[in-house]
């Protein structure tokens, strides 16, 4: 309780690591981020479980990902050279996995099973709804209402958004 006069705990931290010789603003700068296809990747994640960050991989794809490429799954992101992170990048836009784990089956235009990656998918979704709400189907309108599209019950979920349907209280 001596060193405390007034100081906050973080500039005590300080204050003790700069007595032991380290400067704590060093150790904190030591986390490597790896960039594939245009996500940041901690570099202490491992490979399988760093690839799933990236929007549209799930834990399957990247189980084939380490597979194809002969990858360890306990190897870390940050131990990958530039040649395996191009190798990976590659690998999954040139994806050749079954049709059930593709993530857009029976495309709405060209009728062949993709699978999106990253802001296409994002940007391919809300065409979708777009498509739905021009169209006026029941799934459109439940979107435009913001109320839940998949057929859950309305009477005590999704209060905030929307016209949810429920008791109603009598007015005095």
């Amino acid at each position: 309780m001596g060193r405390n006069n007034g100081e906050s705990s973080s500039e005590v931290i300080r204050i003790i690591m700069a007595e032991k010789g380290k400067d704590p603003r060093q150790e904190e700068s030591k986390e490597v981020l790896v960039r594939i296809l245009g996500q940041d990747i901690l570099g202490s994640r491992t490979v399988y479980a760093g690839i799933t960050n990236i929007k549209g991989i799930s834990w399957g794809i990247s189980n084939a990902v380490c597979k194809k490429l002969g990858f360890e799954k306990s190897k870390r992101i940050s131990e990958l050279s530039k040649a395996d992170v191009e190798e990976i990048e590659k690998a999954i836009k040139e994806l050749e996995i079954p049709a059930f784990l593709k993530n857009r089956r029976n495309d709405f235009d060209s009728g062949e099973n993709k699978h999106l990656i990253g802001n296409d998918l994002d940007v391919r979704r809300d065409f979708d709804i777009k498509r739905l709400k021009k169209i006026k189907s029941y799934k459109g309108q439940r979107h435009s209402l913001g109320l839940p599209v998949r057929g859950q019950r309305t009477r005590s979920n999704f209060r905030r958004g929307g016209k949810a349907v429920g008791v109603k209280r009598k007015k005095k």
